[in-house]
């Protein structure tokens, strides 16, 4: 049993959970919880790397039952909070090693939509997106260099185990990445409050991509130079724009109405 919170695997966690340099380099993440656990022992358990414990984890024999096949170190109470970020751990946390995405994959995926996200920076509206793509049938998100990081102990949680089944990419040249779907055939759609349609007009047929933007400034000129077309959202009242997460929603699943009418 792990006693000391000076033990260098418990300062290793803390470090991954505050560092995204960290956590790049060791092309590792943190997850936290029992649901987060079964979500990854489920969908990828190749990707555990190491699991942490507490006794009283361990007393409730449904959840001794999940580790049974698992490689796993048990930690007391004080070292469980020295290396959780949540305020109240559930008494387990994992690190995991970070899911490899092809994006030539991606792109030969016909009839597909897409989320582009362009330097989006709260960890919440990114792990709720991440999780409404996958609901939305959404084949994958590209996010620009200047985006959060999506391996935020905030988003991981937000995502609730989306992380594992949604493929994603960073990318260092956004535009030149747009460039590349517009080359297979993809139709830009531009989340912009100069839309000249309304978000449920276009048909979202064949290859999509939802243009998302900052919080803040909403997409920058020469991205919104880009789309096919600008779509907003009718909105009543004094409100200028929606947050993105919610704008996001609003695409994914108008597309996924369009195309399930057509099935």
């Amino acid at each position: 049993m792990i006693s000391s919170t000076a033990n260098p695997r418990v300062k290793n966690i803390s470090l991954l959970q505050k560092k995204t340099k960290e956590r790049k380099k060791q092309g590792l993440f943190v997850i936290e919880g029992r649901k987060m656990l079964e979500e990854v022992l489920r969908d990828a358990p190749d990707a555990v790397a190491e699991i942490y414990v507490t006794e009283a984890y361990l007393e409730v024999p449904s959840q001794r039952e999940v580790l049974k096949d698992t490689n796993y170190e048990v930690v007391t109470e004080n070292v469980m909070k020295a290396m959780a970020e949540t305020v109240e751990p559930q008494g387990v946390i994992a690190a995991v090693r970070m899911p490899k995405y092809e994006m030539s994959q991606v792109l030969r995926k016909e009839n597909a939509v897409w989320i582009a996200l362009e330097d989006l920076r709260d960890p919440g509206n990114l792990g709720t997106i991440l999780r409404t793509a996958e609901a939305a049938g959404v084949a994958g998100i590209v996010l620009s260099a200047g985006s959060v990081d999506i391996y935020n102990p905030k988003v991981i949680r937000s995502t609730m185990g989306a992380i594992f089944r949604i493929p994603h990419f960073y990318v260092e040249d956004f535009r030149t990445e747009l460039r590349h779907f517009k080359d297979v055939g993809a139709c830009l759609y531009a989340a912009h409050l100069s839309g000249t349609q309304f978000y449920d007009e276009p048909d979202y047929m064949g290859r999509s991509v939802i243009l998302i933007g900052n919080e803040a400034n909403g997409l920058s000129d020469e991205v919104a130079e880009m789309a096919d077309c600008l779509v907003k959202i009718p909105m009543e009242g004094k409100a200028e724009s929606l947050n993105a997460a919610v704008a996001a929603a609003l695409f994914v699943y108008e597309a996924y109405r369009k195309r399930r009418t057509l099935r």
